[in-house]
């Protein structure tokens, strides 16, 4: 059998990391489910890696209620304290505190565009950015604009590097490597 080839980063030593990069890394998603997942996800991410994030994926959905943002945004203090002892997943207190805030922010977007999604593409017009020169992007003017409009908005943990990674792993931008059979 053919292995089909990949991008370098995905690691073939993790299959949740072969799934995630097959499956649904550059993929277009419109579902606002889906896309409060990846940035609560993303937003854990600052300062590790992506891997180390998806590793804890599932614990992740446990703690936080199946990712479900409307339960998210009302989290009181006692269900804060109790994320941070949760050793499962990424204890750090500033983004349990910034997950509950995004939250209530996420519904406000939702709420002036009738979905997050819409808010999310309405950037790009509703088309996708695809890059196949092989250049790693840490930023780009685009996850700068919705890095910055989310920050005033009253977002945290959404710096523009983070934000470029998000629109990657929601499929806003595909930048699958050249040689990648996963790319369009």
């Amino acid at each position: 059998m053919i292995q089909p080839k990949r991008c370098a980063w995905a690691n073939p030593n993790n299959p949740l990391y072969i799934a995630y990069h097959d499956n649904e890394w550059g993929k277009p998603s419109y579902d606002d489910a889906y896309l409060f997942e990846m940035l609560l996800l993303e937003s854990f991410q600052a300062g590790l890696t992506w891997e180390c994030v998806l590793n804890k994926r599932e614990a992740f959905r446990a703690a936080f209620d199946g990712f479900d943002y409307h339960k998210i945004a009302s989290y009181t203090q006692e269900k804060k304290d109790a994320l941070a002892e949760n050793k499962a997943i990424i204890r750090n207190r500033l983004k349990i505190n910034a997950a509950v805030g995004n939250a209530a922010v996420f519904i406000k977007i939702q709420s002036e565009y009738g979905s997050f999604a819409n808010y999310l593409w309405h950037f790009t017009d509703g088309k996708q950015v695809v890059h196949r020169d092989g250049v790693i992007r840490p930023t780009t003017p685009l996850s700068d604009t919705i890095s910055k409009d989310l920050q005033k908005r009253g977002m945290k943990f959404v710096g523009s590097t983070i934000i470029y990674a998000y629109l990657q792993a929601v499929g806003v931008v595909d930048d699958h490597e050249p040689h990648c059979d996963f790319g369009k």
